[in-house]
């Protein structure tokens, strides 16, 4: 495993060109209309895998701001003094390893039976890439009972350049904007 990919948590949300595949699920028998507040699950934010080197309070300051703000957005206010939300909030990044085959073919016959096959053998080149995936997930979960009520989720194709904080701020928010976009459930 390249060591550099798995230092900056940020990775996982780099590459403004790339395009964030999102997923959700809800409960479809909640109200989610009667949803006002919202509050933290402990710990707000979690990381698979669990490592050191991928956990920040940077990118977890960055996620916890950037989450309230699209709360915000959507009419859900902070629960006031430490009481619990209608929602408890809590999210997740992750980053797995993942491996593609890539097969090439070079050469062969060309043409058709009308005017005859022309050309030389080919051959076919099959490479092995490996990358990684970062993914960002938001749950919410009833403030009363406990359960997931709505689960969203960005992912994205990890690549090496790294990005300065003021990008990284940036990269998480218009991600979160993406994944809370589906909230709530229509």
């Amino acid at each position: 495993m390249r060591l550099h990919l798995l230092l900056i948590p940020a990775l996982l949300l780099l590459g403004a060109c790339q395009t964030t595949q999102l997923n959700r699920d809800f409960d479809p028998n909640r109200d989610f209309a009667a949803y006002r507040s919202w509050s933290w699950q402990e710990p707000a934010v979690q990381y698979r895998p669990d490592d050191p080197r991928l956990q920040s309070d940077l990118t977890e300051q960055r996620i916890r701001a950037a989450i309230g703000e699209q709360l915000d957005q959507h009419g859900l206010r902070p629960a006031p003094g430490g009481a619990t939300g209608d929602l408890k909030v809590q999210a997740w990044l992750i980053v797995d390893r993942r491996q593609d085959q890539l097969t090439t073919h070079y050469g062969g016959f060309w043409g058709g039976p009308w005017h005859g096959y022309w050309g030389g053998p080919g051959y076919s080149e099959t490479r092995t890439l490996d990358y990684q995936t970062g993914t960002l997930q938001i749950d919410l979960y009833d403030g009363k009972d406990g359960k997931l009520v709505w689960r969203g989720s960005g992912e994205r194709i990890l690549r090496g350049n790294q990005a300065n904080p003021s990008e990284r701020s940036t990269q998480i928010r218009e991600t979160v904007a993406k994944i809370l976009s589906q909230y709530p459930p229509h």
